[in-house]
């Protein structure tokens, strides 16, 4: 085949596609058996996307007369699809470590949150952070995911509670949008925790009279572009009937329903997120038996955060249980300042040690059923031809090694490209060739 395309990476030992019949999501057993290609070669064209993936001698046979930007010799190495973390909140000022301390010492999330911490601590130093610090600071976050291994992240605000400072955090993540070399699916978080001197009735009404409004203007007139919704459904912030309203009023807009639900108490958040037909809910550490099976039938995303689990020694979300009820499980990090992770690939190692999943369910589940949870999965979550070349190549002979390897990915990872374009080169791997 002629023509000049972007990059050629050829002669992997293993190719793992994820998908090979345009999935949007995969269920248990699918994701139990990924299909994997041995001897492979991938193609991306100039536009970003996958041209072609096949056995190595048929990709060297069809493009024999093409020209390639670049081309990486991957033998003894494996492909991956990019990561995709479906729960961050990467944009705050003022670290909590020495909260770390007092969980340690037997102080409970919500003990620390009416002591006046947690939330509302990094929202007083997010209100006094300028944008510029609160943009550097994500664009350092990022590309340490990026790193990582992740392509696609989902980013919330949430540490301002006003809308001053909701929207500030907004902007900042638009502009990471744009100028970044990484996906990024947007999340308006304003109901994150109900602001000091306000109830909770208060703080909705706002939201719903005035915060999703002024979205909605910034939306049509080009400034800031919202993907999802996201409310915290707990005990002592908002409750049912006030998450409701709040994420009727984003659906209403056009947003896409995707919120905390069931995590420190049983909330029946998981049936109202299937009542209203949620892309997908996170935490799920309380989900009751009727609302893991409401989920699947509403086809709603469980997102499972298995770093909060561990850090707050909370019980684990009931994996196993959802899976097999038909759940579309994905995984995200919940990067904050409460869980500090930035590695899909440790996730995915809690994820199969603590709560049981394979590994090919935890690669799926960080790979299209999270692209699936951000409504993103026509584009990403696979290596398949026509959809975005978003790529990881690791230096080993088995694709495991990226899950097994606990804490590894920095010497692992040899690339990480995105949109055909490569991101992060490993300078302890091999010479690349130009052409």
């Amino acid at each position: 085949m002629a023509g000049a395309y972007g990059l050629l990476l050829e002669n992997a030992e293993q190719l793992v596609l994820v998908c090979g019949r345009g999935e949007k999501y995969l269920l248990q057993e699918g994701a139990g058996r990924l299909p994997v290609l041995p001897h492979a070669s991938l193609v991306v064209g100039r536009d970003g996307l996958i041209k072609a993936v096949g056995q190595a001698d048929a990709i060297r046979s069809q493009f024999s007369g093409a020209l390639f930007d670049r081309v990486i010799d991957c033998s003894g190495k494996c492909i991956l699809p990019g990561l995709v973390d479906a729960h961050t909140h990467p944009v705050w000022a003022g670290d909590r470590v020495h909260e770390f301390a007092m969980k340690l010492a037997g102080a409970s999330y919500m003990e620390i949150h009416e002591a006046g911490g947690g939330i509302h601590f990094t929202v007083e130093h997010t209100r006094n952070a300028s944008e510029e610090e609160l943009f550097n600071t994500l664009k350092h976050r990022l590309e340490r995911m990026r790193l990582a291994g992740s392509t696609l992240v989902e980013c919330k605000s949430g540490y301002g509670l006003n809308l001053e400072t909701e929207l500030k955090m907004l902007r900042v993540i638009e502009r990471a949008k744009r100028s970044m070399d990484i996906g990024i699916s947007s999340t308006y978080c304003g109901a994150h925790s109900v602001p000091k001197g306000k109830t909770a009735t208060e703080a909705t009404d706002d939201i719903i009279n005035n915060h999703l409004p002024k979205l909605k203007e910034l939306k049509l007139r080009g400034e800031i572009d919202v993907d999802n919704i996201d409310v915290f459904c707990e005990k002592g912030v908002f409750d049912v009937d006030s998450t409701r309203r709040i994420l009727q009023a984003g659906k209403d807009m056009g947003l896409q329903i995707n919120f905390h639900g069931d995590e420190l108490h049983p909330m029946k958040s998981a049936e109202l997120g299937a009542e209203l037909g949620a892309r997908a809910i996170s935490h799920l550490e309380e989900a009751s038996d009727e609302g893991i099976t409401a989920m699947a039938r509403a086809k709603c995303a469980a997102v499972l955060l298995p770093t909060t689990a561990y850090m707050l020694r909370l019980n684990q979300p009931q994996a196993r249980k959802m899976l097999k009820e038909g759940v579309i499980v994905a995984l995200g990090s919940d990067f904050n300042p409460n869980a500090y992770c930035f590695s899909m690939p440790m996730v995915m190692h809690l994820a199969c040690v603590n709560m049981k999943m394979s590994m090919n369910e935890a690669l799926a589940a960080a790979t299209i059923n999270a692209a699936y949870a951000l409504g993103k999965s026509d584009t990403h979550g696979s290596i398949e031809p026509g959809k975005q070349g978003d790529v990881i190549v690791i230096n080993s002979t088995r694709w495991e090694h990226l899950i097994y390897q606990f804490g590894g990915h920095q010497a692992l990872i040899d690339y990480v490209i995105v949109r055909g374009k490569i991101v992060y080169k490993n300078e302890k791997c091999g010479i690349m060739s130009s052409y």
